[in-house]
This record gives C-alpha cells, structure tokens and sequence, in this order.
C-alpha cells in the first residue's frame, strides 16, 4: 500500500525562487487500485510522481510504501526500492535506442541486487506479455510510438514490481494506439497489480478505477 501524509515539496529551498509545489498532500492507495491522477500543467502531477517513484525527495511529511517509510535513505536504498517495488513508464518512453527491446527489458534485471536465473527468459516473457515478443531482437530506433511505450512497460514489469507508475503514458500516442496501451495497463491491474496513471487526458482517467485530482500543489477531489 502507498500511503502519503501531509507531503510538502519545495524547490529551491530558502533562495530567491524558493517555490513549493506540493502543500501537504495526504492520500491512500491501496494494494492492486488503477488510479489516475489528473490536473492541469503544473498542478504538481509530475511533482508528485517524481516522490512516489523516490526520483525526488520532499521536504516535510511521510511517505510509505509496503510498510517502508521513504525519507532520508541512502542512494543505493532508494535505488533498491526503484529497483525492486516500482515500475515507471515514461511519456517519451526512455529506452536506450541503439539497444533491442530485450535489451532494454533486461536492464533492470541487470541493475538487481537480486540474483536472477535465466534473465533473457524473464525480459522475453515479460514482452510476451505485452504482445511483442516477436520484436525482441529489434533495435528499438526502428520501433513505432506504441512499440516503444510496450517495451518501456515490459521493463517497467520485468522485476515484478509492487506499483506501475506511469507519467503521461499515451500523451505521445495515437488514438488506436493510445486505447491499446490503457488496454494494457488495465490488464495489469486486473492481474493484481497496483498502477497509477498521471495524465491530462479524461479520456485516460474515465476508465481508471479512481480519479485523484490535484490543483496548485493540493488533492481537491
């Protein structure tokens, strides 16, 4: 479970442009919930989503994930927990181009402090799984947009993560494509998985379970 309390995210703390973007920002989500969150361009969604997948850190408050409170860890502990309980899927996708899709689903595997038997077999199952295994020795330069965002999900599963968190994840996308990616990320949900959806499309955030709006750095509804 995800829990956040009173959550205060400040930039540029005691100079000149000191700016807090998010103003105590409390909220639950429970194991296996699809959520959207929505608001306008710097709302702080993004802000938001950079503390849950421990990108970025806050300032006051308390953030816990599966009962592990998130503050003031050293660098390899929040990479351990990147590593093994998140799974981020970015709007531009952030694959390494010049390497195959298996490539890039394995790299998380390769980044584990887990041992991992059979590392090509688990990156190949989780392309199955997104319904492009046929791809994998492709390099993902000569990949489509929906292609792209298939394998940035196949990594972002691949370590069998407790939360999917996903920035914009059809903001590049095509109508067709954009419905077939939602179709996938409620795919995971219904396999149990917890998946949260940062977007500013109603469309997106119509077929998540729950919607968590955010404007000026505070949750309105």
């Amino acid at each position: 479970m995800i829990s956040l309390i009173n959550i205060v995210k400040i930039y540029n703390q005691k100079k000149s442009n000191e700016f807090e973007a998010l103003h105590g920002i409390s909220c639950e989500i429970n194991d296996g919930e699809l959520v959207a969150v929505i608001g306008k361009s710097g709302a702080g969604k993004s802000t938001l989503l950079h503390i849950l997948a421990c990108i970025d850190s806050y300032q006051e408050g308390e953030y816990t994930i599966d009962g592990t409170l998130v503050k003031n860890l050293s660098e390899r502990q929040y990479a351990k927990i990147r590593n093994e309980k998140i799974g981020l899927v970015m709007q531009d996708f952030a694959l390494v181009e010049d390497f195959t899709a298996l490539e890039n689903v394995m790299i998380p595997l390769n980044f584990s402090k887990k041992k991992t038997k059979n590392k090509k077999e688990k990156a190949l199952s989780a392309l199955r799984s997104v319904g492009i295994e046929e791809l994998a020795k492709k390099p993902c330069s000569k990949l489509s947009g929906g292609q792209k965002q298939r394998v940035a999900i196949a990594r972002a599963i691949v370590n069998e993560p407790s939360m999917i968190l996903a920035d914009e994840p059809t903001g590049a996308l095509d109508t067709k494509t954009s419905a077939e990616i939602m179709a996938l990320f409620k795919s995971l949900h219904e396999q149990g998985r917890t998946v949260v959806i940062v977007t500013h499309d109603p469309k997106v955030a119509e077929q998540c379970k729950r919607v968590i709006e955010i404007s000026d750095g505070v949750i309105v509804s």
